[in-house]
C-alpha cells in the first residue's frame, strides 16, 4: 500500500504511542487532584505487542512515531523499545515527549538506541511556581536534563508549555524569550479541557491570539516555515533570535484538517482522535490470537471512525472519560 489515507483524505503517516499512564509528577492541568486509577502492569501492552503493532502500521504508511505518558522514562528498558523501533525498515522519525525529570539519566542511553527528538514539558521557570503546578521539586533536574541533550546534540529540542491564567501566564515573555539565546523550539500550548476537570475552566484559558499579543512586546512575530515535520504548530521568530516560536491552538484554531495521526495508548487502544472515545482495542485482539491481517483491518478501521474534526468548542469539555495521562500526551 502507497500509505493510509483516511475518509477525509488525510494522509496518516504518523502515530503516538503511549506506553505507561504513570508519571513521576501530579500536574495540576493533566491529573485530577484526586489522582488516578492507575492501569495494572497485565493490561499495559509489552514492547513485543507494541513492536508487532508497529510492524504493521509501517508496512501501511506510518512513518513517525512518537512515544509518550504518563511520563514514558518511568517504564523500565525504554531504550530497548527504542531500539527495537528504529530497527523497523520504514520508520523515519523517533521522538519523545517527557518532563525531563528523568533525562539526564538517560539521554545517552536515548540518543544511542536512536532517538532523534525530545519534547520536554516545562510549565515553569520559577522553583516554587513549578513545585506548585507539578507538585514536585524537580526543576534543577529537567534544566541539567535539557543541558545534557543539547550536549548529546538533539536538535531541535522543543520545550512546551501549557500557559493557564493565575498560574503561570506571568512567564509567558520570560519563556519567549529564551528563543534569544538558544536554538530551542518554546511551544505554547493552548489549555486543554482533557485531564483535571476540576482546573480548567475558561476564565483560565489564554488564546493565542492572547499570546501573540504578549509575546509581540519583545519583538515582530515573523512567521517561518515549519521544516522540523508535519505537526501542529505554527512557527515564528523573534527578531535576532535563534530558536523558534510556536503555537498550538487546538482550542481556538484547530488543526482537524491537517491531522495525521493516529494515538495507541498504554492498555493498547487505538485512538483515532484525541477529543474523542471512539477507540478500537487492539490488544484485546491480540491477546485472543489474532493474525497480522485481523489486526491491519483493525489499523485500517481506526481510519474509518476518525472524526473530520473535534467538537471541544460546542460540547461539554468533561465529556472526554479519559484523562491526558490515560491517553498519551
Amino acid at each position: 500500500m502507497k500509505g493510509l489515507v483516511d475518509t477525509y483524505n488525510r494522509k496518516i503517516d504518523y502515530i503516538r504511542i503511549s506506553v505507561t499512564d504513570r508519571c513521576n509528577l501530579r500536574c495540576i492541568y493533566c491529573m485530577p487532584s484526586e489522582g488516578v486509577r492507575e492501569i495494572i502492569h497485565s493490561e499495559i501492552l509489552t514492547y513485543e505487542e507494541i513492536i508487532r503493532i508497529l510492524s504493521i502500521a509501517t508496512q501501511l504508511g506510518i512513518k513517525k512515531v512518537r512515544i509518550t505518558g504518563g511520563e514514558p522514562l518511568v517504564r523500565k528498558g525504554l531504550p530497548s523499545l527504542i531500539k527495537s523501533i528504529s530497527d523497523i525498515k520504514g520508520i523515519e522519525e523517533i521522538s519523545l515527549t517527557t518532563n525531563g525529570v528523568l533525562l539526564k539519566r538517560f539521554a545517552k542511553e536515548l540518543k544511542d538506541a536512536g532517538l532523534q527528538r525530545l519534547n520536554i514539558s516545562l510549565d515553569s521557570m520559577d522553583p516554587k511556581k513549578y513545585e506548585e503546578i507539578t507538585r514536585g521539586n524537580h526543576l534543577s533536574d529537567v534544566w541539567q536534563g535539557i543541558k545534557i541533550s543539547e550536549e548529546l546534540g538533539f536538535s531541535p529540542i522543543k520545550i512546551n508549555m501549557v500557559p493557564i491564567r493565575g498560574f503561570n501566564d506571568d512567564e509567558i515573555k520570560e519563556f519567549a524569550a529564551l528563543t534569544f539565546d538558544k536554538p530551542h523550539h518554546i511551544r505554547f500550548i493552548e489549555f486543554m479541557p482533557t485531564g483535571a476537570k476540576d482546573i480548567w475552566s475558561k476564565e483560565k484559558y489564554i488564546s493565542t491570539k492572547e499570546l501573540k499579543e504578549i509575546i509581540s512586546k519583545l519583538g515582530e512575530l515573523m512567521p517561518i516555515k515549519n521544516e522540523w515535520g508535519s505537526g501542529p504548530a505554527k512557527n515564528f521568530q523573534l527578531p535576532g533570535a535563534k530558536g523558534v516560536i510556536g503555537f498550538i491552538s487546538a482550542i481556538s484554531d484547530h488543526f482537524c484538517a491537517g491531522c495525521n495521526r493516529l494515538r495507541l495508548t498504554s492498555d493498547g487502544k487505538l485512538r483515532p482522535c484525541l477529543f474523542s472515545d471512539s477507540e478500537i482495542d487492539l490488544k484485546k485482539a491480540i491477546r485472543e490470537g489474532c493474525d497480522d491481517n485481523e489486526l491491519q483491518r483493525l489499523l485500517l478501521l481506526g481510519l474509518q471512525i476518525k472524526p473530520e474534526k473535534h467538537h471541544i468548542n460546542e460540547s461539554d469539555p468533561n465529556a472526554i472519560e479519559r484523562p491526558m495521562s490515560a491517553i498519551g500526551g
